[in-house]
Order: C-alpha cells, then sequence, then structure tokens
C-alpha cells in the first residue's frame, strides 16, 4: 500500500506541474477516479500527506480549495521521473489537454463570502484570467443565504456582468 500511496502522491505531483494554475481537490479527484487508479479516501489521504510534507500548499474558499505545487513538491518530483509510468503521465497530459479550458475557468471565477464588522455579508466576486485580474468586486449582502446566492449566480453570469460593466463604463 506504501508503494501506491506514493505513486498516487506523484501523480499528484505531476498533475499540478503540468498545469500553470492551480487544480481543486475536485478536479485532481475526478481524473484520479475517471481513470480507476484509487478510491476517494485515498486520493484525500495522499492530498493530506502532501500537505503536511509542504509539498502541496493550498488556498481555500467557503466553497472551494486550490492546491498548488510548492518549489519542495517540484523537487521532489525531479527526483523520481521513473516511479510514474509512461502511462500514467500519458493519461495525465490526455486529461489536462482535454479538459484544460474547463480546469482553468473553474479556477479562474472566484466568489466567496465572508461576515463583516456590522454582521452583515460582504461577498467577493473575481474574474481572472491567465493569473491576470480582470475584475474584483466586493458586493454587500444582507444575509448568509443571499451571500451564497450570489455567489452561485456569479459562477454562471459573471460573464454578463462584466460585459455590463464594461459597457456601462466605457460609455
Amino acid at each position: 500500500m506504501a508503494e501506491a500511496l506514493t505513486q498516487y502522491k506523484l501523480t499528484i505531483l505531476y498533475m499540478l506541474d503540468r498545469v500553470d494554475f492551480p487544480l481543486t481537490n475536485t478536479q485532481i479527484s475526478n481524473f484520479m477516479l475517471d481513470k480507476d487508479y484509487t478510491t476517494y479516501f485515498t486520493i484525500q489521504q495522499a492530498i493530506s500527506e502532501l500537505i503536511d510534507a509542504e509539498l502541496m500548499r493550498t488556498e481555500s474558499t467557503h466553497n472551494n480549495t486550490h492546491y498548488y505545487i510548492t518549489p519542495a513538491g517540484k523537487e521532489t518530483l525531479s527526483y523520481f521521473p521513473d516511479k510514474i509510468s509512461d502511462g500514467i503521465k500519458k493519461d495525465v497530459i490526455d486529461y489536462l489537454a482535454e479538459h484544460k479550458i474547463e480546469l482553468r475557468q473553474e479556477i479562474s471565477i472566484i466568489a466567496d463570502y465572508y461576515r463583516t464588522t456590522s454582521q452583515e455579508f460582504a461577498v467577493r466576486c473575481q474574474l481572472k484570467e491567465r493569473g491576470r485580474m480582470l475584475i474584483d468586486l466586493t458586493v454587500a449582502a444582507k444575509s448568509k443565504s443571499e451571500a451564497e446566492a450570489i455567489c452561485s449566480n456569479w459562477k454562471s453570469q459573471h460573464e454578463d456582468v462584466y460585459d455590463y460593466l464594461m459597457d456601462l463604463l466605457l460609455k
């Protein structure tokens, strides 16, 4: 089992090393599960151990966690180039190529909320493109459910909001 867990960890590091943006737990899990490499719980164990060993770092919001490979993770990956089979490398490369737009878009549309000092909620909506911030908008919400609705709607309506604001501001 230890050898298999090492393989899963290296595969996760390899995935993170092959992209220029972070991946989410769901994205990593979907790849590993779709390929029937292992179980969900083993994936979570591998991710947890990579974080504990500081080979990955995280950034979290209320509804998602983004994973990044650290310099120590890159270095570790370089020590074991033959531990990942050519078949797994090909699977990773094919998966990333096939889903790159969706994967990048998922981490480029960010919405999170927090409680303000006046006990209301603020919702921060962001839209990034290739690591460049296009919009960073914070709006007030009267309740947690309103804040959650804004977060959810931002995911599906960010383009309309951005286009509307740009049209309005550039008149």
